[in-house]
């Protein structure tokens, strides 16, 4: 860590970070509308949100690298607008399209960054294996970045970011593109992190990353529409029942559903369905039993928990509905 690192950068008040109605306006476009955050210190926050949708945006912001057009910010005590080279010292950024140098090798493209971020000279070498052993890049110290394969890269790419030690990481779809082995691979790292202490805010478009968060922002239109622990969001927030379905004819049991009132989305997921109702006092048996007098042949059907995946799309779809409703009202009668 950093000299200015070590002596700490703000009150200990349990946040990372911290916004209140933090916005960003691109012309007429508002990217970031209203943004409140908070970020525990020391957890693994994941911001989901469909493209366009705000995400990488607020990242750039808390990175000091775009100013905000109204609203504040601070990210480990650092106001993001008053001091924000301050920041780029103190956190590690990995965006979407972080830099490696492909003719550097692993070793020197890690050596390079440690002089960026002013790592110590007497620390670098440690920093560097301790890097190299994190990321498991042993054996590949001397292959030039352009060689490695895109999970080595990505895993290259973090370690880059986190060769001075930050205490909150910012990562932007880390993850993207890569094949589910090395993403797997790439998540061990980072729960490992968080579970030593570091602070990490990610975003992702995979569902099964979600699972693994600590805390999820569901942020859509750049507004935040909710926000929780997973089961917290599930039991407390969501309140729709979930059923899966083996029926004789998947097609049509999907066709049917859809046109029924009491579901709101219907998903084929290998050989059943997956039903999200709209109605809290429906469950399988209603699901089945609706199913059975259209003729359809139900196997079974069954009463599931949520995943994070029907979480966000009912989320994202409850609010698009709001938002298309207002629209309508605003145009006034025909």
């Amino acid at each position: 860590m950093s000299a200015e690192g070590a002596r700490g950068a703000g009150p200990d008040d349990g946040f990372a970070v911290v916004t209140e109605g933090l916005t960003r306006r691109f012309g007429k476009r508002v990217a970031v509308d209203h943004l409140s955050l908070r970020v525990r210190k020391g957890e693994l926050y994941g911001f989901l949100g469909p493209n366009g949708a705000g995400k990488s945006t607020t990242l750039r912001m808390l990175c000091g690298i775009l100013e905000p057009s109204e609203g504040t910010g601070s990210v480990l005590g650092i106001d993001i607008r008053r001091e924000p080279e301050r920041i780029k010292a103190l956190i590690g950024y990995m965006s979407q399209r972080f830099s490696l140098y492909d003719d550097l090798t692993v070793v020197e493209n890690l050596t390079f960054y440690a002089r960026v971020y002013m790592v110590p000279r007497a620390l670098r070498a440690e920093r560097i294996a301790q890097m190299i052993q994190l990321a498991d890049l042993g054996g590949r110290e001397r292959q030039q970045a352009g060689a490695l394969s895109g999970g080595y890269r990505q895993r290259l790419a973090l370690t880059c970011a986190l060769v001075h030690a930050p205490r909150l990481i910012f990562l932007d779809e880390p993850t993207a593109g890569v094949d589910p082995v090395s993403r797997r691979t790439f998540w061990a790292v980072i729960r490992h992190l968080a579970d030593e202490g570091t602070t990490i805010v990610v975003t992702t478009h995979y569902m099964d990353e979600a699972e693994l968060c600590d805390t999820l922002g569901f942020i859509y239109q750049g507004q935040l529409i909710a926000q929780g622990s997973p089961a917290i969001i599930k039991t407390e927030t969501f309140r729709k029942p979930v059923v899966e379905v083996d029926a004789a004819d998947l097609r049509r049991a999907a066709a049917l559903l859809q046109d029924w009132d009491a579901v709101e989305e219907v998903l084929r997921v290998s050989t059943r369905l997956r039903v999200v109702l709209a109605q809290d006092h429906t469950a399988a048996a209603d699901v089945a039993a609706y199913l059975r007098r259209q003729g359809v042949e139900v196997r079974w059907a069954h009463d599931v928990e949520p995943s994070v995946e029907d979480l966000f799309v009912s989320f994202v779809d409850k609010e698009r509905k709001a938002r298309v409703r207002e629209q309508l009202r605003a145009l006034g009668p025909a």
